[in-house]
């Protein structure tokens, strides 16, 4: 009896311990097994969001950080816009008044190779996620002349004329003026007039007036049109449109 009781207790411990066992081997393997798959569709899941992002930001909207005054107080530093890549896609092309982001190579920079193209692939790609500041070659501005147009400053008032039209620019830095470099130009077709409103600390088509292309920037250097803030978030919501351009009468036949 003692000898079968000795079995017994055996066979009755030996039981929960094969089973024990193989149970922590059994979740073992289960674990290890979901977190690879976790660890590799977390993986593709991340490359197929930023593949998708980069894609959207290429064809359809870009996000694009402000990096200086010289759109005040339309834009200010840090805030983050999103621009419309299809706004110019179909036909149509930029008006007076609108704020657009272009590539200033060849009328506000002088054409250069980068040296260093991993690093401006990378850069690139941060810029276009609205992640770093965009490039030295890409310009925030306001549209004041387009093809044909004659642009003055200033008048007997003071003001910006565009075709022999008055302009007020409600737009301005509070205590700027128009300009306090005086020109009268006429834009070239396919071309466009551009300028800060932030007029004492901008940096655009007036500074490049005596070099290669007058400081026109081409039509198809246009990246796309700023319609919305995206950033801070007491600012988010659509950009302003402005009414000064309203009153402006298309170029004669002559331009000007």
């Amino acid at each position: 009896m003692d000898t079968e009781a000795q079995h017994m207790e055996r066979d009755r411990s030996s039981g929960p311990a094969d089973g024990t066992e193989e149970g922590s081997r059994s979740t073992h393997v289960t674990a290890r097994g979901t977190g690879g798959m976790s660890w590799g569709r977390a993986v593709f899941l991340g490359a197929l969001c930023t593949a998708a992002l980069l894609l959207f930001s290429t064809f359809v909207m870009q996000p694009f950080l402000i990096p200086s005054g010289s759109m005040e107080p339309t834009l200010r530093i840090g805030d983050r816009v999103l621009v419309n890549k299809l706004a110019y896609r179909f036909g149509s092309e930029p008006a007076r008044g609108d704020v657009v982001v272009f590539d200033g190579t060849g009328s506000f920079v002088q054409e250069s190779s980068d040296g260093n193209t991993v690093a401006a692939l990378l850069r690139g790609a941060a810029s276009s996620l609205g992640l770093a500041e965009p490039g030295g070659t890409d310009f925030v501005k306001r549209v004041v002349g387009v093809g044909g147009d004659r642009v003055v400053c200033c008048d007997k008032g003071g003001r910006l004329e565009v075709n022999g039209e008055p302009v007020d620019e409600d737009y301005l830095y509070s205590g700027d003026s128009p300009s306090q470099v005086p020109f009268d130009i006429v834009v070239p077709d396919g071309t466009l007039w551009m300028m800060g409103d932030h007029r004492s600390h901008s940096r655009d088509s007036r500074d490049h007036l005596g070099q290669p292309g007058g400081g026109m920037v081409p039509v198809d250097r246009v990246v796309g049109r700023v319609d919305w803030l995206g950033w801070p978030l007491g600012r988010i919501g659509s950009l302003e449109e402005t009414g000064a351009f309203d009153g402006i009468r298309p170029a004669g036949p002559d331009h000007g």
